[in-house]
């Protein structure tokens, strides 16, 4: 769980806690602190929690003196001894002004950070006494801070009440100006949102359900992407207006990211691996090896090498044994060394929908493999290759070499099956091809 993640609220409070510490409380506070929000993220109630109903006990009012404690504070004469003023005068600088909301916005993200590096040094240890990942377990000491975010998920502020049979689970009423659907219609056009929505304009997620649906049955019949898109955009704008973020979220996300990329719509597919990144990373369910390869894979045609290097670095075991992340990697070690007959066989045998990713830079790497081949040979055959950078028929290979301005054979007039290039004629514009063509990545819809 990446503190980007968090909720706003849920940062504001942090925020909030951090300004009512002193030095006297802050070590229990902050304990505290780091247990509630690991508790939250433990019960995936992060997002449905109200925050600013929360009250660590640490910072309640302590209670009054007794009378006696009272007579003898009246009568103990004031400290007036220098160290006495020096602790004075360092308690005091050590307040922070609680009008400094800069200050403590700084606070709460150093405090993120640190959270998190906790949280990942307790996975670490469950890891190493399991065997497997996990979230962070509850503490039962911290019982009452869970009784205290459930009481915070009353119907009348945050979330359902878990006491209520009714409450349908995959519609929080996170608050009370959160809207829940009432539309019928299976189908309607996106548009985007220019004021409030209204609850008789969205679909209720029972609707929403049968709504991807029909969807997926329209998919298989063929019907245009346009409208597919449309459709989907709409769908998914009814989830975020609502506020749903389940398991169903995530599928209707990871089902048109596919549908993008079959149809080479990168924009699309961008937003949607963005939106299932924040809801994986939140501990909803799906496919997330697969989503991990096809991230390398875009990583891969972007060639942004040290968020790669990172990335790959943060694989979990499940999915480093994945057959798809261990497809991504091997592509990842075919080019950092240059294999490109390895790279071009992978390309014809990529697992889900990987292909239609390497489509977007595997023209790329064809023409830096044929700057290669042309320096190492004198010919090649029209035939060789359009197998080795596996290109589907001998018109496809030729007319790729036209666009670089290398189709430059030593018997022009023969039939495209005994064609033979001159590596030699060809060698100059290819390099020169290549530098101007793809030198440069643009990636639509990056994020």
């Amino acid at each position: 769980m990446s503190s980007d993640s968090w909720p706003p609220q849920l940062k504001d409070w942090v925020a909030k806690c951090l300004g009512q510490m002193t030095d006297a409380n802050r070590t229990e506070a902050q304990a505290e602190l780091r247990q509630v929000i690991a508790d939250a993220f433990t019960a995936k109630t992060l997002w449905t929690t109200d925050w600013a109903g929360v009250q660590l006990q640490s910072l309640m009012p302590k209670a009054p003196p007794t009378l006696n404690n009272l007579k003898r504070k009246i009568h103990d004469p004031p400290a007036t001894s220098k160290k006495a003023k020096k602790a004075l005068q360092k308690n005091a600088a050590n307040t922070i002004d609680l009008g400094d909301q800069a200050a403590l916005n700084r606070r709460a993200e150093r405090f993120q950070r640190e959270h998190e590096i906790e949280r990942q040094k307790s996975l670490g240890k469950h890891d190493n006494h399991h065997g497997h990942g996990g979230a962070l377990k509850s503490n039962p000491q911290g019982a009452h801070l869970f009784n205290r975010i459930w009481r915070a998920d009353s119907p009348s502020t945050f979330g359902p009440n878990p006491d209520d049979p009714e409450a349908d689970p995959n519609v929080p009423n996170w608050d009370r100006h959160t809207i829940v659907g009432t539309s019928q219609e299976l189908f309607k056009d996106y548009l985007r949102l220019t004021s409030e929505p209204k609850p008789e304009m969205i679909r209720p997620y029972a609707v929403l359900q049968q709504t991807l649906t029909e969807l997926k049955k329209r998919w298989r019949e063929k019907v245009s992407y346009d409208w597919i898109c449309n459709q989907f955009k709409s769908l998914r704008q009814d989830l975020t207006v609502q506020r749903i973020k389940n398991e169903f979220t995530a599928q209707v996300y990871e089902i048109h990211a596919r549908m993008a990329l079959e149809s080479a719509d990168m924009v699309e597919y961008n937003q949607c691996q963005a939106t299932l990144k924040s809801l994986y990373e939140l501990g909803i369910p799906g496919k997330v090896e697969e989503f991990a390869a096809y991230r390398i894979l875009m990583l891969l045609h972007g060639r942004n090498k040290s968020e790669l290097n990172l990335y790959v670095g943060q694989l979990t075991p499940r999915q480093k044994v994945d057959p798809a992340v261990q497809h991504a990697l091997r592509v990842q070690r075919a080019l950092s060394m240059g294999n490109y007959h390895a790279l071009f066989e992978m390309y014809l045998n990529a697992p889900n929908m990987g292909a239609y990713i390497m489509d977007h830079f595997i023209d790329r790497e064809r023409a830096k493999a044929l700057v290669i081949m042309a320096k190492a040979y004198r010919t090649l055959s029209l035939s060789f290759i359009q197998n080795e950078l596996a290109f589907d028929t001998l018109t496809d290979a030729q007319t790729f070499l036209a666009s670089h301005g290398a189709a430059v054979f030593t018997n022009p007039n023969s039939s495209d099956r005994e064609k033979v290039l001159d590596c030699k004629a060809a060698s100059p514009p290819l390099a020169q091809a290549y530098e101007e063509k793809y030198r440069k990545v643009a990636i639509k819809g990056a994020v």
